[in-house]
Order: C-alpha cells, then sequence, then structure tokens
C-alpha cells in the first residue's frame, strides 16, 4: 500500500509538472517568456505559487525544460533520416518530411522556440542557441559521410551545416506562423537548398 501512495503521488506531480509545462506554452502564445511571471502560470495551473517552485526554480527554468522538450525529439528524427539518406536529394526530401510532420505534431513548440530564440531570456536563448549548434555538429559529421564531400575541410564541413539548419529552422518558423501556405513553404525550401548544394557538390576546399 505505501509503494502504491509514493508511486500515485509520483503521478500526481509529473501531471502538475506537465500542465506547468503546457500553460506556460499557452501563455506565451502571442509574447514571450520574459513578459510572464510564474504567479500567471501557477494561477492558469490551478496551483498556489509555493507550488511552483516544486517542479521550477524559476520562469527560467521552465523555459529551459520547455526548450529542452522541443529539440529532443526533432533531434532524434533527423538523425534517423540522415542514416537512411545515400545521396544530398534524399537527404533533402526525407528531411522535409519529417519536418512539416513534427511541426504539425508540435506547432506550440515551434512557435515557442521561434518567439524565445529572439526574445526570451538570455538563458532560454543561449540554450536554444546551443541546441541548434548540437544539430549543425551532428548534421556536418553526417554529410562528411556522403559521396562528394571529401574535398571539403572540417570547417567548411561545418559552414555547410550550419547553411542547411538555417534553412529548417527558417521553415519551421514559417510553417508555425502561415501552416495554410505549407506546399508553397515547404517547394520554396526544397528549391532554396537544392541551389545550395549544387553549389556544394562542386566545392573544393582550399582553391
Amino acid at each position: 500500500m505505501e509503494a502504491q501512495g509514493v508511486a500515485t503521488r509520483s503521478e500526481r506531480k509529473e501531471r502538475t509538472r506537465r500542465a506547468i509545462l503546457d500553460a506556460a506554452l499557452g501563455l506565451t502564445d502571442d509574447t514571450s517568456l520574459v513578459a510572464i511571471s510564474l504567479r500567471q502560470v501557477a494561477k492558469e495551473v490551478g496551483i498556489v505559487p509555493t507550488a511552483f517552485y516544486r517542479h521550477f526554480d524559476s520562469v527560467e527554468s521552465l523555459g529551459l525544460a520547455l526548450v529542452d522538450e522541443s529539440f529532443v525529439s526533432l533531434r532524434e528524427l533527423l538523425r534517423d533520416v540522415r542514416t537512411r539518406a545515400p545521396e544530398f536529394v534524399d537527404l533533402i526530401d526525407e528531411s522535409m518530411v519529417v519536418l512539416v510532420e513534427h511541426v504539425r505534431d508540435h506547432p506550440a513548440h515551434y512557435s515557442f522556440i521561434a518567439r524565445e530564440r529572439m526574445a526570451g531570456p538570455a538563458q532560454v536563448r543561449e540554450a536554444i542557441r546551443r541546441e541548434i549548434e548540437l544539430i549543425t555538429r551532428e548534421l556536418a559529421a553526417d554529410v562528411a559521410r556522403l559521396p562528394g564531400t571529401d574535398t571539403f575541410s572540417h570547417d567548411h564541413l561545418h559552414l555547410l551545416a550550419d547553411l542547411i539548419v538555417s534553412f529548417v529552422v527558417t521553415t519551421a518558423e514559417r510553417l508555425v506562423d502561415d501552416p495554410s501556405a505549407e506546399d508553397r513553404i515547404l517547394a520554396d525550401t526544397r528549391t532554396q537548398l537544392r541551389m545550395l548544394l549544387v553549389g556544394a557538390v562542386n566545392w573544393r576546399s582550399g582553391r
């Protein structure tokens, strides 16, 4: 019975934590974390402010949890695409499909990232920057294994990966802002990336 009680309390705690995260996503739908307080979040969830601290130290730490939640699954999905795509064009097409599906499934998280990476608290902006840098490093390592990249220096591989990730992040933001234009946005991004890679496959570092 005691073990069952502990499990029940644990489940209640996790539900409250989830409610806090969801409330923060809702409250930042039209603004940034810097404009909301933990009291607002607590009121939205229906808990007293002191109960907030059982889950997060501050609004900033809540934001960091949302950043982590937003990027972990996307990084795993894109990693899976890259391991299955042997050519540059496959990499583009499959990554775009995965991205669109992920934005559809998690629109609130992408809205959050789009706002907070520019206007959020410093800690949250830095966490988003680190996550994007991590994706870029992983992509650079995978691109290095694709045919035609053996003439790239390490720095140039990273620059190419950085350009690709920038396109993807921008595309996600555009999809969130205007979901009705999904087909056009996706077609534009595919074309842009292919134009980029036409130059990339003919690039020789050290020229």
